[in-house]
Formats: C-alpha cells, sequence, structure tokens
C-alpha cells in the first residue's frame, strides 16, 4: 500500500487556508507582505501553491494573523507536512514544476478520472510504449538519452498509485489510440495486452469510446483528481490538461463541474467494461499480432 503524503496536496490545503485568513481579516497581499517584509510576489505565489512556506515562515504570518489554539496546531503540522519532499523531487531537475504538481495530485487523489483522445494514460503504460513516446519528444525540442531513462523511470513509479487503497479510477480511452502505432507492433501488441489485464482491476473502470459511436467534439484529453471527505486534506477537485510542453490546472468549480459532465457523457457513450476488454483484446490481434505470428511461422 502506497501512504498517501503528498506535499502537493498539504501545500494547496495550506494555501488555501491562509489565503482565507488573509481574506477573513480584511488584509490585501500587498499589506501582509510589507508587514512582513516580503514580496508581493511571494505572497501571491505562495497563496497559488506555486511555492510552499518553511514552517518558521507559517509561523510568522499566523503570529500577524493572531491566529491561536487548534487552529494554528493544525496550521503548522501542514507546513511541516508541506515541507517534505515527494519521491518525484529526487527528479526536480528533470521534470517540470507543472508536472510536478500533477503528480503530488495523482499521489494522493482519492478518486481520478481520465479521458485521453490520442495515447494510453500514463498509469496504464508499459515501460516500451512510454519510452517510444518519451523519446518522441526529441523531435520537437533536443533531449538528452540520461533525461529520457529518468522520465520513464517517473512514469513507471508514478504506477504504484495503482495499488493503493481507497483509490478509484476510470478511465475512457478513444479507440483511435488502440490503433494509432507508437513503436513497433510488439510494443503495441504488448501495451493493449496490458490495457486487457488492467480491467480485471476492482478499482478501475476501463472503457472504449468505440469509433462507431456519435462523435462528441470534446477537444484535448483531461484527467480530474478527486479528493474525498475521509482524506486528511480536504480539497476541491482539480481538472489538469495536458498540452505539448505543459499542462494545465483548473480549480473553478465551473470548470470543475463541466469536466465532470463530459466525462459522464464519454463514459455513457462507451462500450462497458467487458466490451470495452473484448474491443481491445480483439485489436490486439488484428492490428498488431502480426509480428508474434511470423516469429512463430
Amino acid at each position: 500500500m502506497i501512504a498517501p503524503a503528498s506535499p502537493t496536496v498539504r501545500r494547496r490545503r495550506l494555501a488555501a487556508e491562509l489565503r482565507g485568513i488573509r481574506e477573513s481579516k480584511g488584509k490585501s497581499g500587498d499589506t501582509v507582505a510589507a508587514a512582513l517584509k516580503w514580496s508581493a510576489s511571494k505572497i501571491s505565489r505562495y497563496e497559488r501553491a506555486r511555492t510552499g512556506l518553511r514552517p518558521r515562515e507559517v509561523e510568522r504570518l499566523l503570529d500577524y494573523y493572531e491566529v491561536t489554539g487548534s487552529r494554528r496546531e493544525l496550521l503548522l503540522g501542514l507546513a511541516e507536512d508541506a515541507a517534505r519532499k515527494g519521491w518525484w523531487e529526487e527528479f526536480a531537475d528533470s521534470l517540470s514544476e507543472d508536472y510536478q504538481q500533477f503528480i503530488g495530485l495523482e499521489h494522493e487523489a482519492t478518486s481520478i478520472a481520465i479521458w485521453h483522445v490520442d495515447v494510453v494514460p500514463g498509469l496504464l503504460q508499459t515501460e516500451a510504449y512510454a519510452r517510444h513516446i518519451i523519446s518522441s519528444y526529441s523531435r520537437v525540442e533536443p533531449v538528452a538519452p540520461g533525461m529520457i531513462g529518468r522520465l520513464v523511470r517517473v512514469r513507471m513509479r508514478r504506477q504504484q498509485v495503482l495499488n493503493r487503497d481507497g483509490l478509484q479510477l476510470a478511465v475512457v480511452l478513444d479507440e483511435s489510440i488502440l490503433r494509432r502505432r507508437i513503436g513497433d507492433e510488439s510494443v503495441m501488441y504488448e501495451q493493449l495486452q496490458r490495457l486487457a489485464r488492467e480491467c480485471e482491476r476492482p478499482n478501475l473502470t476501463l472503457r472504449v469510446l468505440s469509433l462507431d459511436a456519435q462523435h462528441m467534439a470534446l477537444g484535448e484529453s483531461f484527467v480530474i483528481f478527486g479528493f474525498g471527505p475521509d482524506s486528511d486534506a480536504v480539497l476541491q477537485d482539480v481538472v489538469s490538461t495536458e498540452h505539448l510542453k505543459s499542462g494545465f490546472t483548473l480549480e473553478g468549480e465551473r470548470e470543475t463541474y463541466l469536466h465532470r459532465i463530459a466525462f459522464e457523457m464519454l463514459a455513457d457513450a462507451s462500450l462497458d467494461r467487458a466490451a470495452s476488454r473484448a474491443l481491445i483484446l480483439q485489436t490486439a490481434q488484428s492490428h498488431w499480432s502480426g509480428a508474434r505470428r511470423r516469429a512463430h511461422a
């Protein structure tokens, strides 16, 4: 079991709590920054969880806000947790800030809903499939071979969350992903076999949106992270969209609600679990088993 202890999530909760305290006191960020002799940008960045605060800095803020008692203890505890490093921070020199934030959210979410239209999601990729995708980045921007290896290791380690108690994962894949060549036939065959095996996980619902289904123009792939009431770090849902060079997170209630509706529409239009698994295995055999047949001929 993976113990959920993401500094990213703790940092986001701490940022939200401190922002709420400042607003309840009727103070602007500039006022607080001036009083503590900090820059206004520092206040802005920690309230957006773009950077963390050291526990001693949180103490200064709480002194300024005159926060005492159990709430002060809770916030100082969050500050201590937020100051700890996640495993992915060992790879900080290889990972963008957006990607580190994404992994931190993934590490502690109690539910994850994924819609992918172009490739298999990272949590379900084989190592060979992941390596081909990551290697292809070098066609856009040079990537050193050592960097490729580190990024592959990060992607494989992320997959440990699949075994975490309490996580519920729902995935909808466009059928085109099953037919889109990444690497050679053997890479695709093994990747689809992996998807078929993952269909057996009790905490995973994997569905395929058939090419024969009514088309819905819903744009790019997205991931919805949910944080349930049993979590120590209660947060509203977070939506992440992936782009070529970076990712974006959306936290507004309207944005997350609209993405929830879109995901439900996609899931409703998709094949059920059994039919999805059958299509995955059928596509593996009809499109990607040629190399295996030739090897046994």
